[in-house]
């Protein structure tokens, strides 16, 4: 994607807003409801859907501007991508996804496994069901095209166009739910940073975005389900973060 120095510096500088927008929202939600915002953080998903939307749209009026396209900005290419690399890197994003949430956990909480119970807590079922489409689907578009066309594809010097996008690329998680904790802010983002580091060098390196954003909905996907589950079936929730 080819941009002028104005659009250069407006996509680079986009990229702590997802960071912003959710601390915003869980701060406000917590006030506005005068509950804290861990009493409202089962509604992640939700936000998050809405955040999506609102960032894709943002980064599609941008490439317009530009008299570009969003494939653009992504660089992705029709046709490029092999079946082996969408299931390598699908796995390798559970994987090391995985791992890095277990380690975060036991660095954090002394906990194997660890994962966060408000992150699979139920919501009204309607909006679970409406959220297993919507959400994998539109943090892939939103995420990656954020962290790789505004920040891998915006910065030239190789390492700082790695380390750059993959720190707010982890950060972000840290306020999806918003609490405030500093051993939980500490575990989502050690959680992920593993992962956001490899996902950028690997789009630097192979400038192909669909890999990414193929394991990247996988994951969302099967947290959307297992919301849908918590949601639909009473006492699941609590059986699972009593095994958990």
């Amino acid at each position: 994607m080819n941009t002028d120095k104005k659009t250069f510096y407006c996509l680079r500088f986009l990229l702590p807003l997802r960071c912003v927008i959710f601390f915003l929202i869980f701060a406000a939600g917590a006030a506005l409801t005068k509950q804290k915002t861990e009493d409202i953080s089962n509604w992640w998903s939700i936000a998050a859907s809405a955040v999506n939307i609102a960032v894709i749209l943002l980064l599609y009026f941008i490439a317009k501007k530009n008299k570009s396209s969003y494939a653009k900005l992504i660089n992705y290419e029709k046709g490029k991508t092999k079946a082996g690399q969408i299931i390598g890197i699908s796995a390798l994003t559970a994987g090391v996804g995985m791992a890095g949430m277990y380690a975060a956990g036991y660095f954090c909480y002394g906990i194997i496994p660890y994962a966060a119970p408000m992150m699979i807590a139920p919501i009204p079922v309607w909006l679970a069901a409406v959220n297993v489409a919507v959400l994998p689907v539109t943090t892939a578009l939103a995420e990656e095209g954020l962290y790789l066309g505004c920040g891998v594809n915006q910065i030239q010097n190789n390492i700082l166009a790695i380390i750059v996008p993959a720190f707010f690329f982890a950060l972000q998680h840290c306020f999806i739910p918003m609490l405030f904790d500093l051993r939980y802010i500490v575990y989502r983002f050690i959680s992920f940073l593993p992962l956001t580091l490899i996902l950028c060098w690997y789009y630097r390196k192979k400038r192909n975005p669909l890999p990414v954003m193929t394991g990247h909905a996988i994951i969302d996907l099967a947290t959307a389900l297992q919301i849908l589950a918590t949601s639909a079936v009473p006492g699941l929730y609590e059986t699972m973060c009593r095994n958990g």
